[in-house]
């Protein structure tokens, strides 16, 4: 939102090696110009479900990525769909299908869906993990309390965060005790989140916390969050948190704001 305040805002690099990307969870990884249009579902907009069908079970994985996605606006998806991307979402060798059809069954809705969403929050892949979390927090995430608190502790930072914010949209103020574990937490996305949320709880120990945070924290951008956190006015902050769940504008058609694995 203000450019002229990002590290490095005016210098000149005299080359590659003397940009820095301190981030810890970003990562540049290779793909193709066909991978990183996957997402798009315009190519398959006037496809038939039979014909998204068929490319889910036996396309190419940009076929079964695309498919997935462009399912998710069927009119009418039926069972059919459902079970299929419900199967897809656990069988598919594919990580991004796999995290694509839990994130159809999200906006498909039901119980198939919902089971099918449950199925991946033990999948190998920590993308499918978060993805499944944010179909959980979609579908009924009152429902499935146990299994957001489980994932908690999962071994990676998406998955926590997504979690995170999840149970603090259910439970308001009362996931007090949550949110102060997590300004300890390993990674930095989950300690911003953290500090971010904690502007929603109105207690002194909180309040206490984020000062803490903000004159301690390793990094830069948790400490800043923090001290922005202790501005807000905690109930005015509650009735319009969203969190990054919410629907909203994405850069490419079928981007999710907060699980797309970034593959730079």
């Amino acid at each position: 939102m203000a450019p002229e305040r990002s590290p490095g805002f005016g210098v000149e690099p005299e080359g590659l090696e003397d940009i820095e990307v301190s981030r810890e969870d970003v990562t540049i990884g290779e793909a193709t110009p066909e991978e990183l249009t996957a997402s798009d579902t315009d190519p398959v907009a006037d496809e038939p479900v039979d014909a998204l069908l068929d490319q889910l079970r036996s396309g190419s994985k940009i076929e079964r990525r695309r498919a997935a996605l462009a399912l998710a606006d069927a009119r009418d998806p039926g069972d059919r769909v459902a079970e299929t991307l419900a199967g897809v979402a656990q069988t598919d060798e594919d990580d991004d299908v796999r995290q694509f059809a839990v994130e159809a069954l999200g906006k498909i809705g039901g119980e198939i869906a919902e089971r099918g969403a449950l199925a991946v929050t033990n999948d190998g892949d920590p993308w499918v993990r978060a993805e499944a979390v944010v179909t959980i927090d979609r579908l009924d995430r009152a429902a499935h309390e146990d299994r957001l608190t489980a994932a908690l502790d999962d071994d990676h930072h998406a998955v926590r965060r997504n979690a995170l914010i999840s149970l603090f949209k259910l439970r308001g103020e009362d996931a007090g005790d949550d949110l102060l574990a997590a300004l300890d937490d390993d990674s930095e996305r989950v300690r911003e989140w953290a500090a971010h949320m904690l502007a929603g709880v109105d207690a002194d120990r909180c309040r206490e916390a984020l000062q803490r945070t903000a004159a301690t924290d390793d990094s830069d951008v948790v400490r800043a969050t923090a001290a922005n956190a202790l501005q807000e006015d905690p109930a005015r902050f509650r009735r319009n948190f969203r969190g990054a769940l919410a629907e909203g504008d994405t850069l490419l058609p079928g981007e999710d704001l907060l699980n797309r694995q970034p593959d730079l």
